[in-house]
């Protein structure tokens, strides 16, 4: 925790000092882009953890042998890699394993810094109303200024507020993340809460832009871009799609069943080849063990990889077409250009990690751009609203000419 302590304290003074004479939203909304970049390289990191096969590396929790860190828990160490020399652990692999829960505690101190200043500025923003004012002025409506006269800023003129709500979600997620780490550790790698970890990771990034894009339209007092039905509804479904996909790949990653097919685009010489739905399927088992208890067969290691691989066809055309209604969009087109970039990049990195038997760089590349693509679809989400009807849609367009 105090590791955890001493590595957050460098990025929360370089926010309140960069930004310490500009407005509340604007400074929250740094401290969260800052959070979401390291939250992001957290997940990267996590998947390094995972595929070098570090997270047993200290096969303790909260620390390492009972000790702060692999220095203090040197002798426990050697004694096992002189045991099995390429097993879970070793010294190298207790590092691994240990700065990404340093990281990790750095991450959730941020985020508390984070829920706590957004519920003072809330608190000073309801504050800051004129006396007798219920609600915030609506747009193009002036208003008196606050006692002691501090100024209004431009987004709580038009009626721009400072939610806590979405803090407190990431907080209480974080939590829970945090619970799903450890018992990453504790039930020695159990392939249904690694995935879950994994997925708790790239929710809490989600959580993350949701917030920023909440505090950048507080602060810009912009409103969300208007969008068709159809454009919203296949922003929603990709969404949910990219979402079934990303626990689909975590479920061959945790399993191991990359390599179950190492040819593009048949598996094993067939379209088709010999699976075993149930025994792969089935979530609650341990690492490398089928639902009677015995070595998992090579059968439900293929079926776990080629559902994921039929599912990649479908996520990927529902990308491409997505980010070719975005970029139409003006308001839209960063994230389109974004989605087609990133959806391209995800079929080469998946694509090199079967030609060629998984090399680390591409897997964790896979990873990365599976967390990019949740963040990216979640601004997109946020970042616009569906047209409420067809006459209101008539009238936001000769608003706009």
């Amino acid at each position: 925790m105090g590791m955890g302590l001493v590595l957050a304290l460098g990025p929360l003074a370089w926010v309140w000092l960069r930004n310490k004479n500009q407005p509340m939203a604007r400074r929250l909304r740094v401290l969260t882009l800052l959070t979401l970049f390291l939250t992001f390289d957290l997940v990267l990191f996590g998947a390094f953890t995972r595929l070098t096969d570090s997270g047993l590396g200290c096969p303790d929790w909260p620390g390492c042998y009972g000790h702060a860190s692999p220095v203090g828990a040197a002798q426990p160490i050697s004694e096992a890699q002189a045991a099995m020399p390429t097993g879970p652990v070793t010294h190298s692999k207790a590092w691994i394993e240990m700065i990404h829960r340093y990281l990790a505690t750095g991450v959730g101190v941020l985020i508390l810094t984070l829920a706590v200043a957004t519920w003072l500025a809330r608190r000073a923003q309801k504050g800051s109303r004129p006396a007798g004012a219920a609600e915030p002025a609506l747009p193009g409506r002036r208003r008196s200024g606050p006692p002691g006269g501090q100024r209004l800023t431009r987004s709580e003129e038009c009626g721009g507020v400072i939610s806590v709500w979405w803090p407190l979600a990431t907080l209480v997620w974080v939590c829970i993340q945090g619970a799903f780490g450890a018992l990453t550790v504790t039930m020695k790698l159990f392939p249904l809460i690694v995935t879950l970890h994994l997925l708790g990771g790239l929710i809490l990034l989600a959580l993350l832009q949701a917030q920023a894009v909440r505090y950048a339209q507080a602060h810009e007092a912009t409103r969300p871009a208007v969008l068709s039905s159809g454009v919203r509804i296949l922003l929603v479904a990709t969404f949910v799609l990219l979402w079934l996909q990303i626990a689909l790949g975590g479920w061959v990653s945790t399993n191991y069943a990359v390599l179950a097919c190492n040819e593009f685009p048949a598996c094993q010489g067939s379209f088709w080849p010999a699976m075993d739905f149930r025994e792969g399927f089935t979530l609650w088992r341990h690492l490398g063990v089928g639902r009677d208890g015995d070595n998992i067969s090579f059968q439900a290691l293929t079926a776990i990889h080629y559902v994921h691989r039929i599912a990649a066809y479908v996520v990927f055309t529902a990308l491409l077409a997505l980010a070719w209604q975005l970029r139409r969009i003006p308001a839209m087109r960063s994230y389109g250009n974004w989605t087609a970039g990133l959806a391209l990049w995800q079929f080469a990195t998946g694509l090199s990690n079967v030609v060629l038997g998984w090399p680390l760089v591409a897997a964790v590349s896979h990873t990365g751009g599976a967390a990019a693509l949740a963040v990216v679809l979640t601004g997109a989400l946020f970042s616009s609203r569906r047209v409420p009807h067809p006459a209101t849609a008539a009238k936001l367009r000769a608003s706009s000419l």
